[in-house]
């Protein structure tokens, strides 16, 4: 393994992983729940739990639209100072209609503003160029947020699905008798929304029953479409 001469670190850079890791809970230091539970849903955030253990520890956990990260806060969680968390990002494709939507939720949120290498300048870039214009605003207790727009990302910044086309096939193959019991036991619908379900949930790591109930829930809950027992 070479190194550098200067530094005696390694110069190599190494593989990229292949166990799946994703970032799912960021932890927010807040110093009343409560008041911080309220902004975040204030914000259109998901609630996703509020969670009670003994006297000592509170869990709530928010996650904005469509984000694959959450943010959790409560007690007992964290020692950190609250407002102690600085730059988190949300990236979004139109900041202006970002900005927009959390002022009209009573939100304080910065004029947009754009990085020039290593100045940050009044205003969108110039050229609406991605990763460049943000706008900040913070929560009660002064955690801060960067707004970030990125309309179309760099390469490489997107994870490859290695779902190769006989995998593919095999899932769909699943899919559809898997479907089959529920076809025949619910009321006319798309088989298109329980098949993107399904293979949704097949593909975070469910297994097959598990899929076929959340898809069975997706079809309830925002199709309106219940299936009878099964035949």
């Amino acid at each position: 393994m070479s190194t550098g001469a200067s530094t005696g670190t390694s110069t190599e850079v190494p593989e990229v992983g292949t166990i799946d890791m994703r970032l799912e809970v960021v932890t927010l230091p807040v110093s009343d729940v409560d008041r911080a539970k309220s902004f975040y849903q204030g914000l259109g955030w998901r609630l996703d739990a509020d969670l009670v253990f003994g006297d000592d520890v509170r869990g709530v956990q928010l996650t904005p639209p469509h984000s694959g990260c959450s943010v959790s806060f409560g007690k007992g969680l964290t020692t950190a100072e609250p407002g102690s968390a600085q730059r988190l990002e949300l990236v979004v494709s139109d900041i202006d209609a970002a900005r927009d939507d959390l002022i009209s939720r009573g939100v304080e949120v910065s004029e947009p503003f754009h990085r020039d290498g290593a100045n940050l300048l009044p205003g969108p870039d110039p050229e609406r160029r991605s990763y460049l214009t943000y706008a900040s605003f913070s929560d009660p207790d002064g955690n801060g947020w960067l707004l970030q727009e990125v309309r179309e990302r760099l390469p490489g910044r997107k994870w490859e699905d290695d779902m190769d086309v006989a995998s593919l096939a095999d899932l769909l193959r699943e899919t559809a008798e898997r479907h089959d019991r529920f076809e025949k036991a619910a009321p006319p619908h798309d088989w298109w929304d329980w098949y993107a379900a399904y293979m949704d949930a097949r593909q975070g790591g469910s297994t097959p029953d598990g899929a076929s109930a959340a898809a069975d829930r997706y079809m309830a809950e925002v199709k309106d479409v219940v299936a009878s027992d099964a035949p």
